[in-house]
């Protein structure tokens, strides 16, 4: 399971999404970061991403749940798996050697 949750932290959209939900349930199929503006062909290429890799991949390992139709995401029958590891990188934001989320 740490190497699931490990893959699933490894890329900084995934890490967004799932900080998110820790806050707030459900949530944005796409996250844009926090006060980053992206134009037309960014935000394009950014769903593409999300929708062929990251959603699927979230949900495979059972983080979220991917309502395709709403274009949302809610906490997955494994997210109590991995919500301990973000509150505590959350936690500890400021000692971590990278940038969180």
């Amino acid at each position: 399971m740490l190497d699931e949750v490990m893959a699933a932290l490894a890329d900084e959209h995934r890490r967004e999404l799932l900080v998110a939900l820790v806050e707030h349930n459900p949530q944005a199929a796409v996250q844009t970061p926090e006060g980053v503006r992206l134009d037309d062909e960014q935000l394009e290429n950014l769903q593409v991403e999300m929708y062929h890799n990251h959603l699927p991949r979230l949900e495979a390992a059972g983080f979220i749940e991917w309502k395709q139709e709403q274009h949302r995401v809610v906490r997955g029958p494994k997210f109590d798996q991995i919500e301990p590891v973000l509150e505590l990188f959350a936690e500890n934001a400021d000692e971590l050697p990278v940038e969180w989320p």
